[in-house]
């Protein structure tokens, strides 16, 4: 929760959830949260989710949308819209499967968002938090 509340997301309204799809299984946590990036003030909701599903298997499902990258020495996956515009997730590799850290940016106002803006700041989170992860 500090470190989730220090990256300006608010761990106490945190919601669980846990998603059985046939032989795979997510477990996810929703943030709400505000996230102040140098020069402007953006709204983004950020869903972290565990599963096993491998990363190849990601790869293979999102592969139009994603760059094979790592973070920290771990494979990853950064997929930029996967789910529609202002989305920018990163998936990163587990010995159980994948976390993904999957980001919504909530405009305020009209127009689109540039999409260089979809991901602004999301890799340094997730480089700091990566060497959380147990697996």
């Amino acid at each position: 929760d500090d470190v989730m509340t220090a990256a300006g997301y608010d761990a106490a309204h945190k919601e669980f959830a846990d998603m059985p799809m046939g032989s795979y299984t997510f477990l996810a946590c929703y943030y709400r949260g505000t996230v102040q990036i140098p020069g402007v003030l953006a709204r983004y909701d950020l869903n972290v989710m565990a599963g096993n599903v491998s990363l190849d298997e990601e790869l293979k499902k999102n592969g139009q949308f994603a760059t094979e990258i790592t973070i920290n020495g771990r494979p990853a996956l950064r997929e930029i819209g996967t789910n529609g515009d202002n989305e920018c997730t990163y998936v990163l590799e587990t010995n159980f499967g994948i976390v993904l850290f999957n980001r919504l940016y909530h405009k305020d106002h009209t127009g689109p968002v540039p999409l260089d803006e979809w991901c602004a700041g999301l890799d340094d989170f997730v480089t700091a938090v990566e060497p959380l992860l147990k697996a």
